[in-house]
């Protein structure tokens, strides 16, 4: 499960400038609900171009809250170049660290200031829109090639997943991940290749942890819950690290003398068979 630090935690449950501004001079809006994360910012800024307040909405995790409270808590007092500056590294450090999986919240928050700043200087509207030069590469998640290329080179990423997890780009259908990788290898001035994948029974092989976790989802909705179900069980899933997979048992199965070898020989077992012969449940 995910190590969360106690800044973390604490723009979480008690989130810092939640809300809106209706006097706004500024207004960011990114992601999108269909989509899973989606951030509206709004900053208040005065004639000498000081922000003296900033609200935001965030529909999304535990790590997109707070990292938007985060990003208010920052910017308020910044005059609009220093605010230009913020990069998701910032914001991240700020939290004392985000899980690597979760960076594209960070991303988020900086997309959405990039974007109250241009509103303010009326140089765009609200909604982030891109470029029509630029070439769409995640149809799931609507990424397209300059954000890719840019979260590569402002850090460091090296792999398809890096890139998943700080722009969410190849996470669903996974057709996009050769483009993925030819932009990686562009990035970095390589010569990009075609790579070939070694053989092998898991159907979870070469999936990012995101697709994994989709995976999990799609055995655990369609062929465990329905079992369960039927004997006036439930299961809900909580978490998803690699392979050790989170869950918990509900209705007529909590407390069931039979529970444990229900999660190792239902839950697990049929986990394993569909998705990866290494995963573990655990209880979370």
């Amino acid at each position: 499960m995910w190590e969360y630090t106690d800044k973390v935690k604490e723009h979480f449950l008690k989130p810092k400038n939640a809300g809106s501004l209706e006097d706004a001079d500024g207004i960011g809006e990114v992601g999108s609900l269909a989509c899973g994360d989606a951030l509206k910012l709004f900053i208040k800024v005065d004639d000498n171009g000081i922000i003296t307040d900033a609200k935001f909405q965030t529909f999304g995790c535990a790590s997109a809250i707070a990292s938007s409270s985060a990003l208010t808590e920052m910017i308020i007092g910044m005059n609009i170049e220093q605010a230009q500056k913020l990069t998701n590294k910032d914001i991240a450090e700020y939290l004392g660290g985000l899980p690597r999986e979760k960076m594209h919240c960070s991303v988020m928050g900086q997309e959405a200031l990039e974007q109250a700043i241009k509103n303010y200087r009326g140089e765009a509207g609200t909604v982030a829109e891109h470029s029509h030069e630029g070439e769409l590469i995640c149809e799931c998640f609507g990424i397209f090639d300059e954000e890719i290329l840019r979260a590569i080179k402002e850090n460091d990423l090296k792999t398809v997943e890096d890139v998943t997890n700080f722009t969410k780009a190849g996470g669903g259908c996974g057709k996009c991940i050769p483009d993925i990788e030819n932009l990686l290898a562009q990035a970095h001035g390589e010569k990009a290749t075609c790579t070939v994948p070694e053989p092998t029974d898991s159907p979870a092989a070469g999936l990012t942890n995101l697709q994994r976790m989709r995976l999990i989802e799609q055995v655990i909705d369609e062929e465990i819950r329905p079992m369960l179900q039927k004997d006036g069980g439930n299961i809900e899933l909580i978490d998803v690290d690699r392979t050790d997979v989170y869950v918990r048992l509900l209705g007529m199965c909590v407390g069931c003398p039979s529970s444990q070898a229900t999660l190792k020989g239902v839950v697990e077992a049929r986990l394993r068979e569909k998705v990866d012969p290494e995963v573990t449940i655990k209880e979370g």
